[in-house]
């Protein structure tokens, strides 16, 4: 009974626009309240425990340091200089500027981590470039979505971080490793459709006319954004520092990119980067630990186990378990961010992936793809949100054309589902 009432009161709380991490920690709370009525308040005192003890976990410490890299690559112009190598390498033509946002877009996942601040980097570079060009403006947010929902996937990525928290049998160094592969196949996936869409739309018929950069300059000027990737992914590899360490080294190689070498950052703009920074941060870690509270309410509750014993003997077999977890997990994505899905469907399905002896970093990648998916499927889709807002369209605008994104980053999903050594291969090469 008291567990029906948790699900509900979030659920309700959330149909009336009380935000995620609120409707969370309200719920957990209420239900912690009533299984402890018998010693009064005393039960709640497990509301702030469970909170500090949800962001007091030393991994969590690179959230906020890979954002900050994330708004300092933004403002120091390596978008704009990394948009003019891709340009350099593969020329104009139709298709060519989606190919470039895409593949900028997963470069830039190599040092953020983050798809909405990747969505926001690439979208005010690419997106004004593609409309001189002639694309429309809802292909080109659809497209800049996509290819920025790469980002938690390619190293470092926060989601990978989030997901190690909950599961410590799954390192960080190797969730970074597995997603390395399912990265680059999800960027070229969508790049097929991408160029397939634009010129079987006859899009992009004013990119010719547009210059080419030339290419040894352009090399020149990126090579500081290109040598980012290799410093923070090398350094680790290396034993040089953690993935945590790591995040405060891109800062400081961010900020000295930004104030020294290209001079686009000065002191008055570190409060705003500092300041936008430590909001989404805030936002992020706040989530973490709300949640933290309702996942213990499941855990005192002993809703966990009842739940697991459900769906393992619902007759559907492994693969069809499977496949019910993945539809689950697409219809949540369409209304909850991937930070939240995580933390509140982790707890409930490791038990499920342990029954199955699935590896616990392959189902890692797994759920990630999904949530790389979930940030640009409507309704909430919070890179397909920054990109609109930056294109100045509307969402439902972008049905048309975010579908067939949709549909090619499946075809990724389904490829790891039925050939884990695609995640799983890197790791266990590298010794993870």
């Amino acid at each position: 009974m008291i567990g029906a009432l948790l699900f509900a009161a979030f659920v309700g709380l959330m149909l009336i626009g009380v935000p995620v991490a609120v409707s969370l920690g309200a719920a957990g709370a209420l239900a912690i309240a009533i299984a402890n009525h018998d010693v009064q308040w005393f039960g709640l005192l497990a509301v702030p425990q469970n909170f500090y003890a949800g962001v007091a976990k030393y991994p969590l410490l690179a959230i906020p340091m890979f954002v900050l890299v994330g708004s300092i690559f933004d403002r120091s112009g390596v978008a704009r200089r990394l948009v003019d190598f891709a340009t350099a390498v593969v020329g104009r033509g139709s298709g060519m500027l989606p190919l470039i946002s895409i593949a900028v877009a997963m470069f830039l996942g190599g040092i953020s981590g983050s798809g909405p601040a990747c969505a926001a980097a690439v979208g005010g570079v690419m997106i004004a470039a593609m409309r001189r060009a002639g694309y429309p403006g809802p292909f080109s947010a659809s497209v800049v979505a996509a290819g920025a929902a790469t980002d938690i996937l390619i190293p470092p990525s926060v989601a990978f971080i989030v997901y190690s928290v909950l599961v410590p049998q799954a390192s960080v160094p190797a969730l970074f490793a597995a997603g390395m592969v399912p990265g680059i196949l999800a960027g070229i996936a969508l790049i097929v459709p991408a160029v397939w869409l634009s010129r079987r739309h006859g899009m992009g018929a004013l990119e010719r006319n547009l210059p080419r950069p030339p290419f040894w300059p352009s090399l020149m000027a990126a090579s500081w954004g290109l040598a980012a990737p290799v410093l923070i992914l090398g350094g680790m590899r290396l034993g040089w520092f953690t993935p945590t360490e790591a995040a405060v080294v891109a800062v400081f190689y961010g900020l000295f990119v930004g104030m020294v070498v290209y001079r686009s950052i000065g002191l008055r703009d570190l409060y705003v980067i500092l300041r936008e920074s430590a909001e989404l941060s805030a936002v992020i870690l706040l989530v973490v630990g709300l949640a933290g509270v309702f996942a213990w309410s499941l855990s005192t509750l002993s809703l966990i186990d009842p739940i697991t014993r459900a769906i393992v003997g619902s007759g559907l077999g492994e693969t069809g378990v499977l496949v019910l977890l993945i539809l689950l997990l697409m219809a949540v994505g369409m209304v909850l961010d991937g930070i939240s899905i995580f933390l509140i469907f982790v707890p409930l399905l490791l038990p499920i992936a342990q029954h199955y002896g699935w590896d616990p970093v392959w189902f890692g990648v797994v759920l990630t793809l999904k949530v790389a998916l979930g940030q640009f499927t409507p309704p909430l889709a919070v890179n397909l949100m920054v990109s609109c807002r930056i294109a100045q369209v509307p969402m439902e605008s972008t049905f048309r054309w975010v579908g067939w994104l949709l549909l090619s980053m499946l075809a990724v999903l389904a490829a790891v589902l039925a050939f884990p050594q695609l995640a799983l291969w890197l790791p266990r090469t590298l010794g993870y």
